[in-house]
């Protein structure tokens, strides 16, 4: 694909959008990207990675590998030292690690706010955020306000809050990490859900092997610090998918994988 040039330090250019007149195919690639932090850390190396539209991309890694780092870069946030970063499209929606909710707004209120700082109408941003909001479960919660809804509930709001821009591109960074297993994996149907039928490319960053298998299309493996791609393994379950798939000698297979592929990432980084 086409892409930007490589650059010896960071560069506003480093942060492109892809054109589809000359490649319609990835909603996200990163061309031979190297970060290196201020204080000389070297955070990844040498990156080449495609996440097409309709893909669900889990990355999975030692702590430290960069896995926040690659959402950092394919959110603009941060710049790569080498290589180039590009995304094909402007509707992007990120959901952190903790929920980041205004305290003192209400969920409908929290829903609305990227709509409302867009100059969006009253009228149009509160019929989307009811949407947003009955599509995440939440019907009924709109006028509680964080503190009264539970960690689950709150990541819930935070993904419809994401999904009032209507993204085609859409980044997890371990939404679901403090939750217990029962909440997380409803979250984890949920979100697989929503996935099928927005038909949006996901990249979502999990420690949980489990979760990686049963959220996405394919499972990208990293090693350990500087990040690299150790292993890239396909999933080929259909969606929607149920609780029942992961006790399928089918998904300890591939969960097997991954794990394999995840230990000799991490024998690589210590040999």
């Amino acid at each position: 694909m086409s892409a930007s040039a490589s650059t010896a330090s960071p560069a506003a250019d480093s942060y492109t959008r892809i054109d589809r007149g000359r490649d319609p195919e990835p909603a996200l690639a990163f061309d031979g990207v190297s970060l290196v932090f201020g204080d000389g850390t070297r955070a990844l190396s040498d990156i080449d990675l495609r996440v097409r539209p309709g893909e669900f991309v889990s990355l999975v890694g030692p702590s430290g590998c960069g896995k926040s780092t690659l959402l950092r870069l394919a959110a603009g946030f941060e710049q790569p030292t080498t290589g180039a970063v590009a995304v094909g499209t402007t509707r992007l929606g990120y959901v952190f690690q903790e929920s980041t909710l205004l305290a003192w707004r209400s969920v409908a209120a929290n829903v609305e706010l990227p709509a409302e700082l867009a100059g969006v109408d009253r009228a149009t941003r509160r019929a989307d955020a009811r949407d947003a909001i009955a599509r995440v479960g939440l019907a009924g919660f709109e006028k509680h306000k964080p503190a009264q809804l539970s960690g689950g509930m709150r990541m819930r709001a935070s993904i419809a809050r994401a999904l009032t821009l209507r993204p085609e591109l859409f980044l997890f960074d371990e939404p679901f990490g403090a939750l217990d297993e029962i909440t997380r994996q409803r979250l984890n149907e949920e979100v697989g859900a929503l996935f099928r039928r927005d038909a949006f490319a996901g990249v979502f960053v999990t420690h949980s092997v489990s979760e990686a298998v049963f959220m996405s299309t394919r499972v990208v493996v990293l090693t350990g610090r500087p990040g690299r791609v150790a292993a890239e393994i396909a999933v080929p379950f259909d969606f929607p998918r149920l609780p029942q798939l992961r006790y399928t000698p089918e998904f300890a297979a591939i969960s097997a994988e991954v794990s394999g592929a995840l230990r000799g990432a991490e024998q690589e980084v210590a040999a």
